[in-house]
């Protein structure tokens, strides 16, 4: 019996012994397919990136499927590369016929950056260097600037000029023609000889705004004296101020000093206060005045001048600072102006490193105000004193 029991037990396990010997085995997962491998970027020459990191131009790398390998930020900041591809038509183009023929070509790109903001120029060249192709972009929009300022003032130099020049000639064939009568041709010729002093301003001022954006002042600047500026600036204006029954004022801070030519400083001055008596009534006041100012860390020396003359409406407010521009075209050519003055002292206080600002309200009079920095290698000992209210008789 025992025996039977141990026949039976051996039978059982063998049984489930030989089930879980030849029970199936599932199979191992299979490994993924194997990716494919990225093609390879061809490599760029040994130096091309230090040279391209250097360069002064915005620079771009392609292979041969017009992928960028490489671009330089300020290539992408013109817009002219998004990821890997660049986004200008033009160029893409060129890229493809420089690739196939070799040859190298340039052309010239505006690329709008958004409905408010200018246009950017830029200059692009397209070569092929082995198996790359290197475009090459500058930035010319100063250039381009530039240029356009250059032909605007040709042409309103050439119209300017055109004016003076014109009214002599015909105020010399009516001297001609009223030879016989004495009182006709003095009238005639005292004013040839105010189209003649005119034209001799416009020519003036032409010459000394070429001189003023060939000079650097910084570059030889000098510490000055503001004090000595006002008085030379005031004593320019005088004859034409008492001719005009117009006074003149100095007030404000004594001893303050700027870096800069005090030559050009005079004449920007002064052709502020020439404005000023120009567009003052008779028996009115113009005050020339200095102080320091304070803006966080620096200090600055304001000059002003204040008239209350005839004012500047706020339309022409953003424009008086252009070249040939006139507030009061009848009366400025009344008076000589030449539409240059103002110009001459943006540019002057530009070079100084200065702003030139106007308040004006149409019948309560202008004030002109220059902010420059003020000069720290120099400081005279009365500095914070009052000008005596000195007044230029009328």
């Amino acid at each position: 019996m025992t025996w039977l029991w141990i026949g039976i037990v051996g039978l059982v396990l063998g049984v489930g012994l030989g089930a879980l010997l030849f029970r199936r085995t599932p199979p191992e997962p299979s490994p993924p397919p194997a990716l494919p491998e990225p093609t390879d970027l061809p490599e760029t020459p040994p130096g091309m990136s230090e040279v391209i990191n250097v360069l002064r131009s915005s620079a771009i790398v392609l292979d041969g499927s017009d992928q960028v390998v490489q671009s330089t930020s300020q290539a992408r900041a013109f817009g002219l590369v998004r990821g890997t591809r660049i986004v200008v038509p033009l160029v893409l183009d060129l890229v493809r016929q420089v690739r196939a023929d070799g040859q190298i070509r340039t052309t010239e790109l505006e690329l709008r950056r958004g409905r408010v903001s200018p246009s950017l120029y830029l200059s692009a060249r397209v070569a092929k260097v082995g198996d790359l192709i290197l475009v090459l972009a500058e930035d010319r929009t100063a250039a381009r600037r530039v240029e356009e300022t250059r032909r605007d003032f040709v042409a309103n130099v050439s119209h300017e000029l055109k004016t003076p020049i014109g009214a002599i000639a015909l105020l010399a064939e009516a001297v001609e023609e009223a030879a016989d009568d004495p009182d006709a041709v003095l009238i005639f010729a005292n004013r040839m000889g105010r189209e003649a002093t005119r034209l001799s301003d416009l020519v003036k001022q032409i010459i000394e705004l070429s001189r003023l954006q060939s000079d650097d002042p910084l570059m030889t600047a000098n510490v000055t004296e503001i004090d000595q500026v006002l008085t030379e600036a005031v004593d320019r204006c005088k004859a034409r101020a008492q001719a005009r029954s117009v006074a003149l004022t100095l007030a404000g801070e004594s001893g303050l000093f700027v870096l800069g030519d005090a030559e050009q400083l005079t004449t920007a001055v002064a052709n502020l206060v020439e404005n000023a008596v120009i567009y003052s009534e008779p028996g009115q006041k113009v005050v020339v005045g200095a102080r320091r100012a304070a803006e966080a860390d620096d200090n600055y020396v304001e000059l002003t001048v204040t008239d209350n003359g005839i004012g500047i409406s706020a339309k022409e407010l953003p424009r008086i600072f252009e070249r040939f521009y006139r507030i009061d075209y009848a009366r400025s050519r009344d008076n000589g102006g030449t539409g240059l003055g103002l110009a001459i002292v943006k540019h002057i206080v530009a070079a100084h490193g200065g702003t030139v600002s106007v308040w004006s309200h149409l019948g309560h009079g202008s004030t002109f105000t220059i902010r420059l920095p003020e000069s720290t290698t120099s400081v005279a000992p009365d500095s914070g004193q009052q000008f005596a209210q000195e007044e230029v008789p009328a």
